[in-house]
């Protein structure tokens, strides 16, 4: 599958399009909401970050107990319920007067719980489309919600002057139930992909296994760490150019659309097994430059390059799914989304705490140049045998060594 005319005359695949783009909107519009929201109150860069990426730090305590449900649950009953969840929440931050610490409580609950998200999203486009055309899928997802970010940040932070950013949590409240909706009524009921019931006995025994294959650890702290440092940096737009962040936000879903459409279409497996060290590289290294606190025109010229940078991610999702079996690619990738996730809470963190001593433009540096030094670190365990770096090329070793070019077969039918 080379096409996005196939793509999209694969079943279902386009209802499953329209639910994560329209969940990618309001996620995107609620959370420059409440971004700008805790920073109006408290003047904090820390907070301010922490609103906008703090929920990511839940996904920790999602993804060591909860992430067997990514595997054991109905997945449109899962992500209608998911996407029900985050409208309810986001009511209750447009609540005027609400305590700063139940705002955060609200965060924290919602992180946790939508941890399982991502591997029943992605595990289940690893259903609705065929294994080969797993890479084209996941980068028309991902360059979707580059151009729904595009629109959110854009169009939020219109939302945000004109209807007040408790407005804009409410606009986006009911985009949560629109995908809620598509989701319900768009998708076919599957059964779960493994059987027996979640648990945190059998996410923490699967988180080791999957932990406990070598280059599959590469792959996850190459996900994880590197980008997780550089949304550090992006959590601090609001503090370094207050009146022009939704401009900054939009320029880097501009890159992130651009490398993903690169990638995902045009560039080859042999190219592919040659590019991810470099992308990674490319996401952190045009943040250095904001160490001499550039003017708007300069700042959003390095975001948008550093972004393309992001596609580094495909990359390293495709080499994940050759070297985990199909019964444990819902977790997988969950494990992968919460620990990405959860990393880029950490990095808005730091980010904002070295914000908070110095300035938002050291901190946004200081967090790139932590990014470029773990990529490098990471580039030998992440050579494959065929002598690519950090991509897919090749036979790719599974937990014992032997090589093998494609996943374990599944053991149970789906309809």
């Amino acid at each position: 599958m080379r096409t996005y005319r196939e793509l999209f005359r694969t079943p279902e695949f386009t209802p499953f399009f329209a639910a994560v783009s329209v969940q990618t909107a309001a996620q995107t519009a609620t959370g420059l909401a409440l971004g700008t929201l805790v920073y109006t109150r408290t003047g904090s860069p820390l907070l301010s970050a922490l609103a906008m990426f703090g929920p990511s730090l839940a996904q920790v305590a999602g993804a060591l107990t909860l992430l067997s449900a990514a595997d054991r649950l109905p997945p449109r009953a899962a992500l209608t319920a998911l996407a029900l969840l985050l409208a309810g929440a986001t009511c209750v931050q447009a609540v005027p007067g609400l305590p700063l610490w139940a705002a955060f409580a609200v965060l924290l609950v919602v992180g946790a719980a939508s941890s399982p998200g991502g591997g029943v999203r992605y595990g289940l486009l690893n259903e609705i489309v065929p294994r080969e055309g797993f890479l084209l899928g996941r980068s028309v997802l991902n360059m979707t919600g580059g151009a729904m970010q595009i629109c959110g940040f854009a169009v939020g932070g219109l939302l945000v002057t004109v209807f007040s950013a408790r407005g804009t949590l409410l606009i986006g409240a009911g985009l949560y139930v629109v995908a809620a909706a598509v989701t319900r009524f768009g998708l076919t009921a599957r059964p779960p992909r493994a059987t027996g019931r979640p648990s945190v006995r059998e996410t923490r025994r699967t988180n080791a296994l999957l932990w406990s294959s070598t280059p599959r650890r590469y792959v996850f702290l190459a996900l994880w760490v590197p980008n997780g440092l550089v949304v550090g940096a992006e959590s601090l737009y609001v503090a370094y150019a207050p009146g022009h962040a939704g401009l900054l936000f939009a320029g880097g879903a501009l890159g992130m659309l651009a490398g993903d459409t690169l990638v995902g279409r045009f560039v080859t497996a042999r190219w592919r097994a040659r590019l991810g060290a470099p992308l990674r590289l490319l996401l952190a290294a045009p943040y250095l430059l904001f160490a001499l606190r550039p003017g708007l025109p300069l700042a959003l010229a390095a975001v948008v390059l550093a972004s393309v940078g992001f596609a580094a991610s495909l990359l390293l999702q495709e080499r994940l799914m050759a070297l985990t079996p199909q019964e444990l690619s819902g977790q997988a990738l969950g494990l992968s989304s919460s620990g990405m996730l959860a990393m880029q809470g950490v990095g808005a963190a730091v980010a904002g705490g070295i914000a908070q001593l110095t300035s938002p433009a050291t901190g946004m540096a200081a967090v790139a140049g932590l990014s470029v030094a773990v990529t490098l670190a990471l580039v030998p365990g992440l050579r494959d045998r065929s002598g690519g770096v950090g991509g897919v090329g090749g036979r790719l070793p599974v937990a014992d060594g032997s090589p093998r070019a494609s996943r374990t077969p599944r053991t149970e039918e789906t309809t």
